[in-house]
């Protein structure tokens, strides 16, 4: 009979995610041969693989180059939030930035090394550990910022904006901070996709003739109505978030400061 060694069993582990000693038991069975005992594991219906298991917990990092001329995120996905907190998670995660930062074209879910090491890791910890969402903003005139939103110790929600015109650090934490916590769906109201648009009026006109108003009157309140809509979705319209730094209008504070954002990017895990 063949030899069930350690790297055969380590092999097997790696393709289903099963446990050691479920994996020896089917390499026993398959003559240690690897491929009988990953078609023996389909065949008996197992669920449990690595791969197959949900990825809903994880991880974002983000980052600025030096010349601020590059911002990148990425997010790596598991399945619990102990191992997104996990040092070997915030590793992939970084260097998937750095390698972003480095070169904006590549893409890093398809990176040998970080998907060896990721990997690695869901070997280790039993869970679905990959490479997820990437986003990259760069800029030839202007600046790039990157903001990282933290809560339980761990990076969450990561926001990438382009700026041109006086974009200090200040107004990029500013930004990165409301984005995170405000959840625009555009930038400016010409960038609300138009079947959202249509629908939100339909929605406010067909409710104001609900009440009795006639045609023409529910199409003036259904304006009134928009102007709500884009007020709490639109970037550029909603009220910033820290009335303590600036009371007033996003797009009224980013043009008081001497800028103008031309671009961003919001990446949430589970989003």
């Amino acid at each position: 009979m063949a030899e069930i060694t350690a790297q055969k069993v380590n092999e097997l582990r790696a393709k289903t995610g099963l446990p050691m000693m479920k994996c020896k038991q089917l390499l026993t069975a398959a003559g240690g041969d690897i491929g009988k005992a990953f078609d023996a594991a389909r065949k008996e219906g197992l669920k449990d693989s690595i791969r197959e298991r949900a990825a809903t917990e994880g991880r974002v990092a983000a980052g600025t180059s030096a010349d601020r001329k590059v911002a990148a995120a990425v997010e790596i996905v598991c399945n619990t939030d102990f191992t997104a907190k996990s040092e070997a998670v915030d590793r992939i995660a970084n260097a998937a930035v750095k390698r972003l930062l480095a070169n904006p074209n590549i893409n890093v879910s398809e990176d040998a090394e970080l998907k060896s090491e990721a990997l690695a890791t869901a070997q280790r910890t039993g869970e679905n550990v990959q490479i997820g969402r990437a986003a990259v903003l760069t800029v030839s005139n202007g600046v790039a910022g990157s903001y990282l939103y933290s809560t339980a110790g761990k990076g969450k929600i990561g926001v990438l904006v382009a700026l041109t015109g006086d974009a200090s650090d200040d107004l990029v934490r500013n930004l990165g901070m409301h984005i995170a916590a405000a959840r625009p769906v555009a930038l400016s109201r010409s960038q609300v996709p138009p079947e959202v648009v249509a629908k939100e009026r339909e929605i406010a006109i067909e409710q104001a003739k609900a009440t009795g108003k006639p045609q023409q009157i529910a199409e003036k309140i259904a304006e009134g109505k928009m102007n709500a809509f884009y007020a709490e979705r639109v970037l550029l319209d909603q009220e910033f978030i820290n009335a303590d730094a600036y009371k007033g209008k996003v797009g009224d504070m980013i043009k008081a400061r001497g800028a103008r954002l031309e671009k961003y990017v919001r990446l949430e895990i589970g989003q």
